[in-house]
């Protein structure tokens, strides 16, 4: 325990002054309810806060959730299990996604993020929320509504951070725009899937994040569950996968590539001493404008294993040999020919605003 609290490394999110551990704890397994949540965890309280406790130990202090994960019942969880040491944690939140069948429920405006918000810190047992992430792109809400809303509760010392999940790079480009001509506060976390099997977030989210002094928040660093390395080339998923019941919930990804990635993965796995996991999050460590990895777990023995992809390096070679092996070509205009490679030289977490 006490080996991993030494190990654990810390990075300013983005361009912010905010120090986070460069391996988060997720809470979407917290409490377990719905037909997607429920696959993932239990309601068990004493679990979540087991979970906790193992992550404060090793020197997890973010811990992400939202709105939506199990009705909100995993923020009331995450609550429990804080409660009398909430000043050795730094909780990150989400809003936006439809969270009822009543409209007022669903999206980004002023209404929506401060009612939202209210019931977050009622949920949580808290007085603030360290990083009030949107949790999705609301077209229907001007950007400036948005930021005005959250600069609201910034003032208001409710929210302290704020930043934004699963948005284009236009979007995120023109909502930064309007937070510069208007004074409002700047997003400083961009939400983000990104695997060795998912690459998509180089293309142009990457480039513009290491422009603007945005850190990437990485979720399922492991593909839905695919990178554990027990899905392998002509055998079916284990069966306590959660990918039989899942998998079209999730990020869509090529067979072929995820087989031949796995191969690597396990070649390096078995030369470094690591698991499976620990190997491809490492790699995902060391990427330009990662700040922290999110990595859930449904018991303990998998937040143990997860919290073993900290504290060593791949070599230089075994990092050339995941590259390749993971590469996809971006389409146009971001293809070879037309589109800007300078932030590939960046070594995270290095910001143009830094």
């Amino acid at each position: 325990m006490v080996e991993w609290r030494i190990l654990m490394q810390y990075r300013t999110l983005g361009a912010s002054g905010l120090r986070v551990p460069e391996l988060s704890l997720g809470t979407g397994t917290f409490a377990g309810r719905g037909p997607l949540f429920g696959e993932w965890g239990t309601g068990d309280h004493r679990q979540a806060r087991r979970m906790v406790d193992i992550a404060l130990e090793a020197g997890v202090t973010l811990f992400d959730s939202a709105d939506v994960y199990s009705d909100g019942a995993a923020e009331e969880a995450l609550g429990a299990a804080l409660r009398g040491r909430r000043d050795r944690a730094l909780i990150s939140t989400k809003i936006g996604l439809p969270v009822s069948e009543d409209p007022r429920d669903a999206g980004t405006s002023r209404s929506r993020i401060i009612d939202g918000a209210e019931r977050a810190l009622r949920r949580l047992g808290t007085d603030r929320i360290d990083l009030l992430q949107l949790h999705g792109f609301d077209a229907a809400t001007p950007v400036e509504e948005s930021l005005s809303a959250l600069d609201a509760l910034v003032r208001e010392g409710k929210v302290r951070y704020v930043g934004v999940s699963n948005f284009a790079g236009w979007q995120l480009m023109k909502a930064l725009a309007a937070a510069d001509r208007l004074r409002l506060p700047r997003y400083v976390a961009h939400q983000v899937y990104y695997s060795l099997v998912g690459r998509d977030y180089e293309w142009e989210l990457m480039p513009l994040a290491a422009d603007q002094g945005v850190g990437a928040l990485v979720w399922s660093p492991l593909a839905w569950g695919r990178l554990t390395g027990r899905i392998r080339r002509g055998a079916p998923p284990p069966g306590r996968s959660r990918l039989h019941r899942t998998a079209s919930l999730g990020p869509a990804v090529d067979e072929e590539l995820l087989f031949d990635v796995v191969d690597v993965l396990a070649g390096i796995a078995e030369e470094t001493g690591r698991t499976v996991p620990q190997v491809a999050i490492n790699w995902l460590l060391r990427r330009p404008t990662v700040s922290s990895v999110i990595a859930g777990a449904r018991d303990e023995d998998q937040l143990r294993e997860n919290l073993g992809a900290v504290g060593w390096e791949l070599t230089p070679e075994q990092v050339a040999r995941l590259d390749a092996v993971s590469h996809q070509e971006p389409p146009y205009p971001r293809s070879p020919y037309h589109r800007q490679e300078a932030f590939a030289r960046l070594d995270p977490p290095m910001f143009a605003r830094a």
